[in-house]
């Protein structure tokens, strides 16, 4: 139902084959966690714009493993991310019905509304 494809200026990012409901589970991707103490040697490799903010005060990563970590952002996202700590997931819902072909794109801040720019927020560890 997934694939990736180049998405122009984006790069690389997700599409669908099919349609997809609002509020249907698009993909629940088992994460890896990174420690707070390795967050600083992963900060100077390109994984530094893949990982989530994790761990209860945000102290900590998580690379999404399948295609978690290939959406790119909008600031009119058709899906959200829902960190599950204690499931070691993080699940991606549709908040508008996506189209075949249609990239589907979250906020990296976390809110669909969060008109934050990405640069400044302190909410989130990684910008593609």
């Amino acid at each position: 139902m997934l694939y990736v494809a180049n998405c122009g200026s984006k790069g690389r990012g997700v599409l669908s084959t099919r349609k997809i409901e609002r509020d249907a589970l698009i993909e629940r991707c088992p994460v890896l966690e990174l420690p707070a103490n390795e967050l600083k040697l992963v900060d100077k490799t390109m994984l530094y714009h893949y990982y989530f903010s994790w761990g209860k005060q945000d102290s900590c990563g998580a690379i999404a493993l399948g295609l978690g970590s290939m959406y790119n952002h909008s600031y009119t996202p058709n899906a959200v991310y829902v960190p599950k700590m204690d499931d070691q997931v993080i699940e991606f819902i549709a908040i508008k019905t996506i189209q075949p072909n249609m990239e589907i794109t979250i906020n990296y801040n976390g809110s669909p509304n969060d008109q934050s720019p990405l640069w400044d927020s302190d909410k989130i560890r990684w910008e593609k």
